[in-house]
């Protein structure tokens, strides 16, 4: 019944309203409830943030900030285990292979699955962001959307983009840089039909979330700069990109060490590890943005408040000193949270780290009198610096940091922090920490058409089967025979396990055709080439890479040694061009 009414209304809707006005209206839907779902999540951390600290005044040693977090984690990974009997994507990676793979089809759990468990993890004290989730939540209700409307691959991946654009935007009430992380992040090409789609879905998010969850994230007018602060800044800049280098690799490297060899003990000591660097620097409890708000009102002092250094909090230099432990801790403290078994992001971390970074760099100039800076605008632009580098995302960083803080006098300095950082970062790291592990297995789409295309392409919707198989220690006449049945002039060759080991190319036995003698003689194995080959799991750049080198027209496949056909050039270039209008997913 449910289902004969929606198809009467997408029957109507077809009938007077056009794909690219529809596409607006579903844009609107998206924002609202990806709007919805953000403050969802930001209500939620909200109140166990306030449960989470109602447990200071019970325990004078702060044992709270080592429990909390941990059970936080816990009970989020028994939550993922309920919800997804494998292993479930925690980052963007995830949606970038949806995008890029699945034709930008997400699951309908992720519509809810990430607003639970991230708000646990992090609500209770898990050192990670929430905006990744929000992203990955807002994606798949744009993904889900779409397909209720039944509209195709490349409507369904700008409501994805909208929903992930939509998210950020209201946790940061800043629709343009909303906008400007979809496009520097998710989509590979700009568009103005994809562009005024996300416009009004950021924008309607971002209504929906000042009307219900009004306030801003830092209350902060940046100061206007000086001249005599740009040899600072360019030095913050390079520091900055020095930063995130280690962070993309300290990430990818414990994400690794808990992926690979996942066992209780490395769990137990992913959690206990977690919860020590907590308790004794407060500051990575949770998010942090707590954190960066003492620093932007000047009371560097209130960072070392419920740690075992609070009487220190009027030493300069020991402040100094615990800001530098914090800017390279708080990306271990994230990483152990989610390969415990949490779940979150590094976006935040990389707001937070920043923050530090400036404020560092600022306080420590100040101390020994070299100059006297604005710590303010250092900590704000510092917050872009690191964001750039991790994420590969300039423009983001430089839109959404002016939006939040209210940082627009500080364009200047931002551009020259942002690029430096952007810059020195993909010297070392080509790819952004979202990337870097879909670029290694060749399913990162890029600008190039192309490269996209073929990425859409599995060698098992190419692979043809009619090729008649050869035994190696069967004779002549077997291919004799072969050759009467077949139209094709290559004959794949098995061993008496049925492994793969080369080819007859008939040109080049031609002349034995006309040798009757030899047909109960010879021996197939001794007509038998070994050429290049195709595993079933290829990528299809690297298919065409051995097209172009081999110089062949056709490439048997092989999954390990066995057999299982041959892709063939002409069936390929069929297939793209199949594919081709698939793939432009920008309108």
């Amino acid at each position: 019944m449910q289902k004969t009414i929606l198809f009467k209304i997408l029957d109507l809707r077809r009938k007077y309203i056009s794909n690219h006005t529809f596409l607006i209206i579903a844009a609107i839907i998206v924002g609202i409830a990806s709007s919805f779902a953000a403050i969802l999540l930001k209500t939620f951390v909200h109140f166990l943030r306030n449960v989470s600290e109602s447990f200071h005044q019970y325990n004078i040693y702060n044992v709270w900030l080592f429990v909390l977090p941990i059970a936080g984690i816990l009970i989020s990974t028994i939550i993922l285990k309920l919800l997804y009997k494998k292993k479930t994507d925690k980052g963007l990676g995830g949606i970038l292979y949806a995008i890029s793979h699945k034709s930008s089809k997400v699951e309908g759990k992720k519509t809810y699955s990430h607003i639970l468990t991230s708000g646990i993890t992090i609500g209770l004290g898990g050192s990670a962001g929430l905006e990744a989730p929000i992203a990955i939540t807002g994606s798949a209700i744009g993904s889900n959307i779409s397909d209720l409307f039944m509209l195709g691959q490349k409507e369904r991946t700008i409501l994805l983009a909208c929903g992930a654009a939509s998210g950020i935007a209201s946790v940061f009430n800043s629709p343009i840089a909303g906008v400007i992380f979809a496009m520097e992040v998710l989509l590979t090409e700009f568009s103005i039909p994809s562009f005024i789609p996300l416009l009004i879905s950021t924008a309607s998010a971002t209504i929906i979330s000042k009307l219900l969850y009004g306030g801003q994230l830092f209350y902060l007018i940046s100061n206007e700069w000086y001249f005599n602060a740009i040899p600072f800044y360019i030095f913050l800049g390079i520091l900055c990109g020095l930063i995130s280098v280690y962070m993309k690799r300290v990430t990818l490297s414990l994400e690794e060490y808990f992926d690979n060899r996942k066992d209780n003990k490395r769990i137990l000591f992913g959690l206990v590890l977690t919860g020590l660097l907590i308790f004794i620097f407060p500051p990575l409890f949770g998010e942090g943005y707590n954190s960066i708000d003492v620093l932007l009102t000047g009371n560097y002092y209130e960072t070392l408040d419920n740690s075992l250094f609070s009487n220190f909090s009027y030493d300069p230099w020991f402040i100094i000193m615990f800001a530098v432990f914090i800017v390279f801790l708080k990306v271990v403290a994230t990483a152990l949270t989610i390969g415990s078994g949490g779940n979150g992001g590094i976006f935040a971390p990389s707001l937070f780290t920043g923050a530090f970074t400036g404020f560092g760099l600022a306080h420590l100039v100040n101390t020994t009198g070299i100059n006297k800076l604005n710590v303010s605008n250092f900590i704000v632009v510092g917050m872009a610096g690191i964001l750039s580098g991790v994420v590969h995302a300039p423009l983001t960083a430089i839109f959404l940091i002016a939006e939040i803080t209210g940082g627009y006098v500080l364009f200047v300095p931002l551009m020259i922090v942002v690029a430096l950082s952007y810059f020195i970062t993909r010297i070392f790291e080509p790819h952004s920490i979202y990337t870097k592990k879909l670029a290694e297995t060749g399913h990162l789409l890029t600008g190039d058409k192309d490269s996209n295309v073929l990425m859409f392409l599995n060698v098992s919707e190419v692979i043809e089967k009619d090729f008649i198989v050869l035994r190696a220690d069967k004779y002549l006449n077997q291919l004799i025979e072969a050759f009467s049945k077949s139209n094709r002039t290559v004959f794949p060759v098995v061993n008496e396990k049925e492994d793969f080991i080369g080819v007859v190319f008939l040109y080049n036995v031609k002349d034995l055709l006309f040798e009757p003698d030899l047909y109960d003689k010879m021996l197939i194995q001794d007509l038998t080439e070994k050429i290049v080959t195709i595993d079933i799991d290829e990528n299809m750049e690297s298919v065409m890479n051995k097209f172009e080198k081999s110089n062949l027209w056709n490439i048997p496949v092989v999954s390990g040694k066995k057999y299982l056909g041959f892709v063939s050039r002409s069936n390929i270039f069929t297939y793209y061009r199949n594919n081709l209008k698939k793939s432009n997913y920008l309108l």
